[in-house]
């Protein structure tokens, strides 16, 4: 099996008693796995009497290939890699405390358990269609860890107050947070959320600074209750100062974007009343 532990093992200090039967051992391991050759494994295979000798050496003076010396980035780990590099270009008015944030080292990925979402199941492909237009990396990214996050339809909102179309259509996945997330943070979150096509996020407010990163677009956006629509594209980013009162309305592709919320991010968001919901639902942004 081709994982840190695999690779820790064939690097056993040179030297130490019994070395060159852990290293051959471990590259036995990379052998069955289809990634090293059998030439390679019989440099290590003869090395496994000889604690002090070196294979890389041998298989250097011999011309093979080394074998891998680093375990692969996990899926998961490679999303964060494509996220953070995605928003750290990004310019906008909390642009600094996003990158402070984002340079901070995650450490080691936790392990999450995976977990299945039906609104997921139905509308991420379709989001990254569109995403694997103009950033077939990220949508990669995106789409090959996606079975290994956290998706969560968040259920603190008042149905009532929130709206139906909302309460069942969207789900978010952190990528890094206190809880549910692969990579730890104290008091800053950042993941991917995901809303239905057509639905409305009703306007609402929170104290934490909030970055959403659009993938997919065109999308509306008002900042005050009452207040038109403006849309914008896709990789338009949107940044809410604490407590700015937001609302998004779906276009026809499903919402898809990276968010970050910077601090504060245990204070619950509220909704606020508004007098023009059911018209704006209704409405197509075509």
């Amino acid at each position: 099996m081709h994982d840190s532990k695999t690779i820790g093992l064939l690097q056993a200090p040179l030297g130490q008693a019994g070395s060159g039967r852990v290293r051959y051992g471990a590259a036995m391991a990379l052998w069955r796995a289809g990634l090293i050759s059998a030439e390679v494994l019989e440099v290590y295979r003869v090395a496994a009497a000889h604690d002090g000798r070196d294979p890389l050496a041998v298989l250097r003076d011999h011309g093979l290939p080394l074998p891998p010396l680093s375990a692969p980035a996990s899926a998961v780990r490679q999303l964060y890699d494509a996220a953070r590099a995605y928003l750290m270009t990004l310019d906008h008015p909390g642009a600094a405390e996003v990158r402070a944030g984002l340079r901070l080292d995650p450490g080691p990925e936790r392990p999450v358990a995976g977990r299945r979402n039906a609104m997921v199941d139905q509308w991420l492909a379709p989001a990254l269609s569109a995403v694997e237009t103009d950033r077939p990396g990220l949508a990669a990214a995106i789409r090959a860890a996606a079975d290994r996050l956290e998706w969560v339809t968040y259920d603190a909102y008042p149905v009532e107050r929130i709206g139906k179309a909302f309460a069942n259509g969207h789900a978010f996945a952190s990528l890094v947070g206190e809880t549910g997330a692969p990579f730890a943070a104290t008091d800053f979150d950042m993941g991917l959320f995901l809303i239905a096509p057509g639905v409305l996020y009703r306007d609402h407010h929170h104290l934490a600074p909030e970055l959403y990163a659009p993938l997919t677009g065109p999308h509306g956006w008002r900042f005050g209750v009452g207040r038109p629509l403006t849309i914008r594209p896709a990789h338009h980013p949107v940044w809410n100062p604490p407590h700015q009162p937001h609302l998004t309305k779906v276009g026809d592709v499903p919402f898809l974007a990276l968010f970050v919320w910077t601090r504060d991010v245990n204070d619950p968001a509220l909704v606020l009343d508004a007098d023009d919901w059911q018209r704006l639902e209704d409405e197509s942004l075509a």
